[in-house]
């Protein structure tokens, strides 16, 4: 019996397959959202029957969770983020997940979510503001990341996106090298996700999600947190890692 979570996040969707009979994970995929949850929920649907993972009891989370249909159950990606990242990190801490759309940061109690904050009425320090920024120096997010350059007087002061967008702008007619912009914008969004952590304020930091996998993220942030920030490897599939775990918890009610 396997027990699937499905996490359709703004930008990518993950998929964790938890082997009820080992008690591990036995896969972890992801796949681009694209421009429809419908679409890439059916992707994953023939790819779990490739896979020969039926029967399964699948649980969707994620903005995208109305869309897998075929789930058994749905759920908010909060609870998700928060027992995925206690199984890879069980230790009291505040969760952070920063993504497309929103950021939230969840504080974690003897391996329960005590209280969560998220920021989902503006882009500032979300994965959107950084993928604006790098537009607008004409690179993808993964360039963003490879070429930035640290200059301590390149400062992006704006807390709004658009402000923010017109500070780069200015910075490129004034000749600054493309490679220090970089640095300013991940820097800045690092420090708007400490500012909205800092209200869940804990001793130690894990970071979920796909920056996650941008140690230069997890270091400035662990810089403006003043505290030390873990991680783990698969930390980018917390929620649906979680998303399963409720499965287990579900099917055993």
């Amino acid at each position: 019996m396997y027990l699937i979570g499905i996490d359709i996040g703004s930008t990518s969707t993950k998929v964790a397959v938890f082997n009820k009979n080992d008690q591990k994970f036995t896969e972890l995929f992801l796949r681009p959202t694209g421009f429809s949850g419908v679409k890439i929920a059916d992707e994953i649907y023939e790819i779990l029957k490739e896979k020969n993972y039926s029967p399964s009891f699948i649980t969707a989370t994620g903005y995208g969770r109305v869309s897998v249909k075929y789930a058994n159950f749905t759920t908010t990606e909060i609870l998700c983020h928060a027992l995925g990242a206690n199984f890879l990190f069980p230790k009291d801490c505040t969760v952070i997940d920063v993504g497309g759309q929103d950021t939230k940061a969840i504080k974690i109690v003897v391996n329960r979510p005590e209280d969560f904050i998220m920021n989902d009425k503006c882009s500032a320090g979300t994965g959107k503001f950084i993928e604006v920024m790098a537009n607008r120096l004409g690179l993808d997010i993964n360039e963003l990341y490879a070429t930035a350059k640290k200059n301590l007087n390149i400062k992006l002061s704006s807390t709004c996106t658009v402000f923010a967008e017109s500070e780069i702008i200015s910075l490129m007619a004034n000749g600054v090298d493309k490679t220090q912009i970089a640095y300013g914008i991940i820097d800045s969004s690092a420090q708007k996700v400490a500012s909205l952590t800092k209200r869940l304020e804990s001793e130690i930091y894990f970071l979920s999600g796909g920056l996650s996998r941008v140690s230069l993220f997890k270091n400035l942030l662990a810089n403006h947190l003043q505290r030390e920030v873990f991680t783990d490897e698969n930390a980018i599939f917390c929620g649906a890692m979680g998303a399963s775990l409720i499965g287990l918890k579900k099917e055993k009610s």
